[in-house]
């Protein structure tokens, strides 16, 4: 659904912030990015969305290559995008009005804009703020609203660029939660992140690092790579730090990504004292 085929980006004209980067991803998948400052991840996203084209290779979306402009409507309906801070999305001041825009603008018309809109305030758990003032929601209520005015326009590809960078640790739960229902109803996710905790709950997770991709396979085989990974200025999950810990002071259990994971071995252990 996503391919990048020796992609090469430069801002400056002579150092690339992508180097001959080729991967795909499927449909359906739920695929995290994570990666140092400048590593080339929110590059990656924008090119998905041809919100940036290659300078080299080539990027194609659902097989359409975004370096056409003739194909940038499509792709930019297909792929939708989320940006880190959402009062850079939200123009509206109600949430209704603000979630109408983007399908209003493809000319979509009542009584189906109105179900797209409904609807995609469902899909975020908002059904009943729609006649809220959007100046009066909190960080991860506004991201909501800037993912529902994505869903409105009915992408198959949700891109976010470091969305839960901004929120607080319960907003940030509460946009993973929303990510995997998406996910769930059958949308292909492509998270920007540093956050190493929501990369445990992907499908797959890609590390970058000076425009590669330098791993890439499931959470367990990714983000169990202590010095591969601190290698690249990042760390471990806190239940990975845990599991090693525990380990080393003699408990024998398996190192685990997710908290919760962790903890209902650890109650496992502890019953069969």
């Amino acid at each position: 659904m996503i391919s990048f085929s020796d992609v090469s980006f430069t801002y400056t004209g002579d150092t690339y912030v992508l180097s001959d980067l080729s991967l795909s991803i499927e449909k359906g998948q739920f695929v995290c990015v994570l990666g140092a400052n400048g590593s080339g991840k929110s590059t990656f996203s924008k090119l998905i969305n041809a919100l940036l084209v290659p300078d080299k290779g080539t990027v194609e979306v659902d097989g359409y290559d975004t370096s056409q402009s003739a194909n940038t409507y499509i792709i930019r309906s297909t792929a939708g995008m989320v940006f880190q801070n959402p009062d850079d999305q939200i123009v509206a001041s109600l949430v209704e009005n603000d979630v109408a825009f983007g399908p209003e603008n493809l000319g979509i018309e009542n009584p189906e804009l109105r179900q797209r809109v409904d609807a995609a305030l469902k899909q975020v758990g908002l059904q009943t703020s729609g006649k809220r003032e959007t100046t009066a929601l909190s960080g991860g209520q506004k991201q909501r609203v800037a993912i529902a005015g994505v869903l409105a326009m009915e992408p198959s590809i949700l891109v976010f660029d470091e969305a839960s960078s901004m929120l607080d640790p319960r907003g940030r739960r509460g946009l993973m939660r929303v990510c995997k229902e998406l996910h769930e109803q059958g949308l292909t996710i492509v998270m920007i992140t540093h956050f190493m905790e929501e990369a445990a709950e992907a499908d797959r997770v890609i590390v970058m690092e000076d425009g590669r991709c330098v791993l890439d396979g499931t959470p367990e085989e990714v983000l169990t790579q202590d010095s591969v990974l601190r290698s690249f200025n990042l760390d471990i999950p806190f239940a990975a730090q845990m599991s090693r810990l525990l380990q080393d002071r003699g408990i024998s259990l398996e190192t685990h990504i997710e908290t919760t994971s962790l903890k209902e071995e650890l109650c496992r252990l502890h019953s069969n004292k």
